[in-house]
């Protein structure tokens, strides 16, 4: 240090010139000292353990809102997405020997009943045999007339002795042969008949009509393909993709509920048919569900579903009561001593009125239903029952 030495008399004085300069260190020193000991204060109050001896005294816990939910039957829920289809597609085609496509009577969205002619084919070739052939027929009729008159007569004359036994079986054979002449040519004039009936395209079945591909003037034959196709009955269904763990509650039966993308309709269904099989690429497996007729819904398009798959009962909780960390999901209920707790849980279906917990909690806690992440475990509060709606 630097010091200066006056001497006045007999007397001498020493003054120190660094004096207020070390002074001005120790408050600053001091101050220092203070703002740590109160953050260390803060971060105590704040992180776990014990509050009671780590809170300061008279602190006030803080208030939070709990609820006991108890059991609640809960409707267990699975959500698809899949396709849309008629329920029993039925291709309509030529069954007939074909040829050029006079008049196409159906068009698209149009209700058929069975055995209604959708299309018909030009037939004059085959209307001219069917006269043909019913002409055969009157002759052959004729021929088994005449050959029943000709042994009448000699019926007749077998008894005066102009007519042998040996006379009459010949008659009699001859008009058995007419007779069977005249039930060939029926046959064949039905045949023919049944042939140019078969040239009109007719729907298998009462239902919809959902495409057409047929054109008046085109020639279709055996090989020619679909030309129609229809739903029967207008059922649809909806070919719903379900995962391999869902696939095994579903039974035939569970109601769903449908609903075609981009439209706000909803079609009540139900399941009458599940996968017996499992795509072993994708691990999922198909639930048919069979829906009624409905413009909305349009085979081909895509549409989701919720199917319920039973009921059972099990504590009912807000979603804000429920959270989430790596670790899972879990809730934080209020023990005995007025502390905070976590409890890990497992959450079953989400619907409007709350996330289901399949096992963790029994319901009869008291568990916080906000303000959840603000809270450690171990935290002392005051815990409130929340109000019923």
């Amino acid at each position: 240090m630097n010091y200066e030495t006056q001497v006045l008399g007999d007397s001498a004085m020493v003054i120190d010139d660094d004096g207020p300069r070390r002074n001005k260190k120790w408050l600053l020193i001091g101050a220092g000292v203070a703002i740590v000991l109160v953050a260390s204060a803060v971060a105590i109050s704040m992180r776990g353990g014990d509050p009671a001896a780590t809170a300061a005294p008279g602190a006030q816990a803080p208030v939070v809102t709990v609820v006991s939910p108890g059991q609640t039957m809960v409707a267990r829920t699975v959500s698809a997405t899949g396709s849309l289809a008629a329920r029993v597609d039925m291709p309509v085609g030529v069954v007939g020997e074909g040829g050029m496509v006079r008049q196409v009577l159906v068009q698209p969205g149009d209700w058929v009943r069975a055995g209604q002619t959708l299309a018909t084919i030009e037939r004059s070739v085959q209307s001219e045999q069917v006269r043909s052939l019913a002409a055969q027929v009157e002759v052959a009729r004729a021929d088994a007339k005449l050959a029943q008159a000709q042994l009448d007569r000699a019926k007749a004359l077998v008894g005066r002795g102009f007519i042998s036994a040996a006379d009459i079986d010949q008659r009699t054979a001859t008009r058995d042969q007419a007779e069977a002449r005249v039930r060939v040519a029926e046959a064949q004039l039905a045949e023919q008949r049944a042939r140019t009936g078969r040239l009109d395209i007719r729907a298998p079945a009462a239902g919809l009509v959902l495409t057409r591909t047929v054109e008046p003037g085109q020639i279709v034959q055996a090989g020619s393909g679909v030309l129609f196709r229809m739903a029967k009955g207008g059922e649809m269904e909806m070919q719903a993709q379900v995962s391999e763990g869902d696939l095994v509650v579903l039974r035939p039966g569970n109601s769903a509920t449908v609903t075609p993308i981009g439209s706000d309709t909803q079609v009540a269904g139900r399941v009458w048919q599940v996968s017996p099989v499992v795509d072993p690429q994708t691990r999922q497996g198909i639930a048919r569900i069979a829906i009624p007729y409905n413009k909305a819904i349009r085979p081909g398009g895509f549409a989701s579903a919720t199917i319920t798959s039973g009921s059972g009962n099990a504590p009912l909780l807000p979603e804000s009561a429920v959270q989430s960390d790596p670790n899972g999901s879990f809730v934080y209920i209020i023990n005995g001593k007025n502390q905070v707790e976590r409890r890990d849980v497992a959450v079953g279906q989400v619907s409007d009125a709350g996330v289901a917990i399949t096992s963790g909690i029994t319901g009869a806690e008291k568990i916080v239903t906000s303000a959840g992440a603000f809270l450690t475990p171990g935290q002392k509060v005051k815990p409130e029952l929340a109000k019923q709606r």
